[in-house]
């Protein structure tokens, strides 16, 4: 088992690669990390959040644009590939086993933001279904049945698709089976405020707030525990 000092040096590696794109690094980094026995979790609730987070933040910012989210987007993915397979059986039961059925909304192409979310989730136990991106609002009603879905997740990069968002809620409202659901909304120009406005049960303003609303959405113990930092 690696010392405390080695496994802080790995994980400030492993950022320090998303943060620069640097897939073959992140990926030769991740593999140190598993053979030094850190805990696959750990590494994607602090490291790989932490990352998405301060990348968030720069684009959000100008620093960066979105073919720099794309690359990390995909150093992040192999990363998460990695460590997935190195969790150990069981680990849905810390959420028990919840389903979130998850996408972009209809007209609507980024999936980064989503993927980042989907990722964390599904590390933090959730069964995820990806829907992808330019998701038609009756498609998500259709598919959260079909998976008697826990929790919709709904992804907007574009203020023009917000309303989308407003349109699967009131989808739901209208066959009588909101109370079924519990809707989580997110996005660039996506806002608190918007998100009491149209009625979702909640609201991330990254992946990192994303996977806490949706631990408390579900009502499971690891709402209160600290995801290590962060649709």
């Amino acid at each position: 088992m690696s010392t405390n000092h080695e496994q802080e040096r790995l994980l400030a590696e492993l950022k320090t690669a998303i943060l620069e794109y640097a897939e073959g690094q992140a990926e030769a980094t991740t593999r140190q990390i598993i053979a030094a026995g850190i805990d696959p979790l750990r590494v994607m609730n602090r490291t790989i959040a932490e990352a998405a987070r301060e990348l968030g933040d720069k684009f959000e910012s100008g620093e960066i644009f979105l073919p720099h989210l794309v690359m990390a987007g995909d150093a992040m993915a192999r990363v998460s590939e990695l460590l997935e397979s190195a969790l150990e059986p069981g680990s849905e039961q810390r959420t028990g086993g919840k389903t979130v059925v998850i996408g972009t909304v209809q007209s609507d192409i980024h999936s980064i933001g989503k993927d980042i979310v989907a990722m964390l989730l599904k590390a933090n136990g959730f069964k995820i279904v990806d829907l992808g991106v330019d998701v038609p609002s009756e498609q998500f009603v259709r598919q959260a049945k079909a998976e008697s879905a826990d929790i919709i997740a709904l992804s907007s990069l574009l203020t023009t698709t917000m309303p989308f968002q407003r349109e699967i809620i009131e989808i739901l409202e209208q066959l009588g089976e909101r109370d079924k659901y519990k809707v989580l909304i997110g996005g660039g120009p996506v806002t608190g405020g918007y998100a009491d406005e149209i009625g979702s049960d909640g609201y991330g303003r990254d992946a990192v707030e994303a996977v806490e609303t949706a631990k408390r959405l579900c009502g499971g113990s690891d709402a209160s525990e600290p995801s290590g930092g962060g649709p």
